[in-house]
């Protein structure tokens, strides 16, 4: 394990962030946190295989689409799909991971941290986000 760890008001300062689990639902966290990375002037690319843009901002597939590295990678879809985006974080080398309340279960956690990877879960990315 890393001696290092990231608590969440540090990776808030990140400024890249792929978002897994973007949705067009305004009412979802997928939708509501990624408007409101890009509204505070964040590098955001919201993650979805069902859709090519949300509210006029484009949308990945996966992240081997992004155009470029990010910082730090916010989860918000099911513990069944977290665990297998994992895989491609850890191939992507992206070290810092906050998975929102509801997309992660102790499975998840474990690999995270059997994999070593910096992991925020207890906070939601959006209250963070608003205190800034």
């Amino acid at each position: 394990m890393k001696d290092i760890k990231i608590k969440s008001d540090e990776m808030v300062k990140m400024k890249k962030w792929a978002l897994i689990g973007a949705s067009p639902d305004e009412s979802k966290f997928g939708y509501k946190i990624l408007m409101l990375l890009k509204k505070k002037g964040y590098t955001v690319y919201g993650i979805n295989p069902k859709y090519d843009e949300i509210n006029g901002t484009k949308i990945y597939h996966s992240l081997k689409d992004l155009p470029e590295a990010v910082d730090a990678v916010s989860v918000i879809v099911n513990p069944n799909v977290a665990l297998r985006a994992l895989d491609e974080i850890i191939d992507f080398g992206i070290d810092n991971v906050w998975f929102q309340p509801g997309s992660y279960n102790q499975e998840v956690l474990d690999k995270a941290k059997n994999n070593e990877l910096n992991i925020v879960f207890h906070e939601c990315l959006y209250v963070e986000l608003g205190k800034i």
